[in-house]
C-alpha cells in the first residue's frame, strides 16, 4: 500500500510539472517589476514609472531591462538613448484587479519637447508579448527590429484562453504618425488584437531565421465591451487555412511591411523571421509568438485611446 501511494504522488508530481511547462509563467499578471527612469534634462529631466511582466521588485536607473525570474513576457514600455538622450514610453500599465493586478495596453500620443523648443509627436500602441526587448532603443527607424519576437516551444494546445476588456477610440479611421514625417491618414477603424503563432522555425549558414507556419489563432476586437468578458477562448487551427471559412487576409503568413518580426540568431544579430510556407498541420512546433496589443496596424499607426485589457492567459490541451 506504501508503494502504491509513493507511486501515485510520484505520477501526480510528474504530471502537474507537465501541465506548469505547457502554461506560461507569470500569465495571471499579478506580479510585476517597476522601473523608474529619469529622463535628460534636456527633454525636461521627468522620472517616469514603467512596468514588466515578472517576480514583484524593482529595476531602477537608465540600465537596459533583461527579463527576470524566468518570465517569457516583454512589452511596449521601454527606454531609448538616442544620441546620449534617455527618453521613456509607458504604454503598458499594471492596474489592480479585484485581489490582484492585470494588464492594460493603450494607444497614446508621446511628445518629447527638446529645451522646450523643438516638439515631436509619436503615435505609440501597448503591446505585450512572448520574447525580450532589445534595450536601449537607439532610433526610431524601424523599432520592429529592436523585438526579439518569441519563445521555444514544441506543445500543440487547442486553444488559448483568457480575460479580456475593450474600449474603442470612438474616432473614424486611422493615423500614421512618425514624428519625422506629416501625419498621414491610414484606412480602416482601428482595433485592439491578439496574435498567436506557432512556427517551425530554422536558420542557415549566413544567420538567415526562416519559419514554416504550424498554428494560426489571430484576432481583432472589433465591438467594445461593457464589462470583462472572461475565460475567452480562440481556437487554434493548424497547418494551411487558407482554404477555410476561418481565415482572413491578415492571418497569412507574414513576409514583411510595418509588421515584420524579428528574432535574435545564434550569432547574436537581431533578423527577420521569414515565414515562407505553411507547414504540415500534424508537425510539432519550436517556437510560439504570441502578442496582445491595443492597435494592429504595426508600428506608429493606430487612434489614440484604443485600449485593451487583459488577464488570466492559458493554453486549452
Amino acid at each position: 500500500m506504501k508503494r502504491t501511494v509513493l507511486t501515485i504522488l510520484a505520477l501526480a508530481s510528474i504530471f502537474s510539472l507537465s501541465a506548469q511547462q505547457l502554461q506560461l509563467k507569470y500569465s495571471n499578471f499579478d506580479q510585476w517589476i517597476t522601473r523608474d527612469i529619469k529622463e535628460s534634462k534636456i527633454i525636461g529631466g521627468a522620472t517616469r514609472t514603467l512596468y514588466e511582466v515578472g517576480p514583484s521588485g524593482t529595476w531602477n536607473g537608465s540600465v537596459p531591462y533583461v527579463n527576470q525570474g524566468g518570465s517569457p513576457w516583454a512589452n511596449s514600455n521601454i527606454m531609448a538613448k538616442v544620441a546620449g538622450v534617455t527618453k521613456s514610453n509607458v504604454s503598458v500599465y499594471r492596474e489592480k484587479r479585484g485581489s490582484g493586478y492585470c494588464a492594460r495596453m493603450t494607444t497614446h500620443v508621446v511628445g518629447i519637447k527638446v529645451l522646450g523648443l523643438v516638439n515631436v509627436h509619436v503615435l505609440a500602441a501597448g503591446s505585450i508579448y512572448l520574447g525580450n526587448m532589445m534595450e536601449p532603443i537607439t532610433s526610431s527607424s524601424n523599432p520592429m527590429r529592436y523585438l526579439d519576437y518569441g519563445i521555444p516551444f514544441t506543445a500543440r494546445p487547442s486553444a488559448v484562453q483568457f480575460d479580456y476588456k475593450v474600449k474603442l477610440s470612438g474616432k473614424s479611421g486611422r493615423i500614421r504618425q512618425t514624428g519625422f514625417s506629416p501625419i498621414k491618414s491610414v484606412a480602416g477603424d482601428d482595433h485592439p488584437s491578439f496574435i498567436l503563432l506557432l512556427q517551425k522555425r530554422w536558420e542557415d549558414a549566413e544567420g538567415n531565421v526562416y519559419a514554416k507556419r504550424i498554428g494560426t489563432a489571430i484576432q481583432y476586437f472589433t465591438k467594445e465591451t461593457a464589462d470583462w468578458v472572461n475565460g475567452a477562448k480562440f481556437k487554434i487551427y493548424y497547418g494551411d487555412i487558407t482554404g477555410s471559412n476561418y481565415y482572413k487576409p491578415y492571418m497569412n503568413l507574414f513576409q514583411g511591411g510595418d509588421d515584420q518580426k524579428y528574432a535574435l540568431n545564434s550569432k547574436g544579430k537581431m533578423v527577420p523571421v521569414r515565414e515562407v510556407e505553411w507547414g504540415d498541420a500534424n508537425d510539432a512546433p519550436t517556437h510560439l509568438c504570441l502578442q496582445f496589443a491595443s492597435s494592429h496596424g504595426g508600428a506608429y499607426i493606430g487612434a489614440e485611446g484604443t485600449t485593451l485589457w487583459l488577464d488570466n492567459v492559458k493554453f486549452v490541451y
